[in-house]
């Protein structure tokens, strides 16, 4: 039996693990390891941790976010 894993950097936990059954192509387990990594939002989490923000930065953006999703809200309510 084989492993294909990510796992993050350090001492954080495995993100994402598939198991590849007896007589299991690669390319099918490679394709629901991409499918789960997918689903857990792997890739926009550690594009997020790829770099550092400070304090007030990281405020301006969840303050730009909520703004997005408020006139997303609104437009949609308005139709």
């Amino acid at each position: 039996m084989m492993k294909v894993a990510i796992r993050q950097v350090w001492r954080w936990k495995i993100l994402a693990e598939v198991r590849v059954q007896e007589g299991e192509p690669l390319e099918n387990a490679l394709r629901r390891f991409k499918r789960k990594v997918q689903q857990e939002d792997i890739i926009k989490e550690v594009k997020r941790h790829s770099y550092y923000l400070k304090p007030g930065e990281k405020r301006r953006v969840k303050a730009a976010l909520a703004r997005k999703r408020n006139r997303k809200k609104a437009r949609k309510e308005q139709d």
